[in-house]
Parts: structure tokens; sequence; C-alpha cells
């Protein structure tokens, strides 16, 4: 239980930011129902947040919703578009929830807002940028 309170506490604190939780779409081998409650605890406590799916590419960006989530089977991702997209929309604070295999582009070497790496797994990749937090109990 100890990343749930660490998670609702940095939504909490983070009230008056503009914030962005990525779903990595880009595999149906997920905790669906791990992912979902995350969906549903940004849309309970930040209805305004904003939810962004893609894999490597941007599948859509609307309210947060849990019921919306479309997997994809073909296991490619790329984070650079989203990151890129969140520095344009001068986002504060975004949340990724992915396991990390995805691919950055070699010259972005960081980002100029706040990155969550939520990481749904029991290994935990190291994260280019920003900061990773392990979902798996």
């Amino acid at each position: 239980m100890k990343w749930q309170k660490t998670l609702l506490s940095m939504i909490q604190s983070r009230k008056d930011k503009k914030m962005a939780l990525v779903v990595d779409t880009s595999t149906n081998e997920v905790q669906t129902i791990l992912i979902n409650n995350i969906v549903k605890l940004f849309e309970t406590v930040k209805p305004e947040t904003l939810l962004v799916q893609a894999d490597f590419k941007i599948r859509s960006i609307g309210p947060v919703k849990s019921d919306s989530i479309q997997y994809h089977t073909h296991g490619k991702s790329s984070y650079t578009l989203v990151l890129e997209w969140a520095e344009e929309e001068k986002i504060d604070t975004l949340f990724y929830i992915t396991d990390v295999t995805g691919y950055i582009y070699e010259e972005m070497e960081k980002v100029n807002y706040e990155l969550f790496w939520l990481v749904p797994s029991d290994y935990v990749p190291k994260v280019p940028f920003g900061k990773a937090i392990k979902l798996a109990s």
C-alpha cells in the first residue's frame, strides 16, 4: 500500500499544477486492473488531469476516464512524442504508466517539467531522467 499513499499525496500536493497521465498502450499484456485503478484515482482526486494514450504515436488525448483505455498488441513504444507534447502544452507534472522499455531520442537528455515513471512491475529499469516509482506490490 505504500506506493498508493505516495501517489495520492503527490496528486494532492500538485492540485494547482497542470498535470497529465500517460498510459503506454503498446501491449495488452499489462495489469489492466492496476492501471484502471490509477486512472480512477486521478479521475477522483484531480479530474481535470489530461489522459494521454500512446504507444509509438499519441493515440488520444482527453479527460481522465478509466473506461476509455484501448490497448494494442504490437509491443512498440516511443516516449519522445509524448514528452515533446507535454513540453508544448506546458504540463507541470507528467505521470507515465509504462514498463520503461520504449525509445527516447538520444538528443533528449532532460525535460523541463516534473516527470514520474509509474512502473507496474517488480522490475524497474533505470530511467533516462525523471523519477521511477514501482507500482507492484
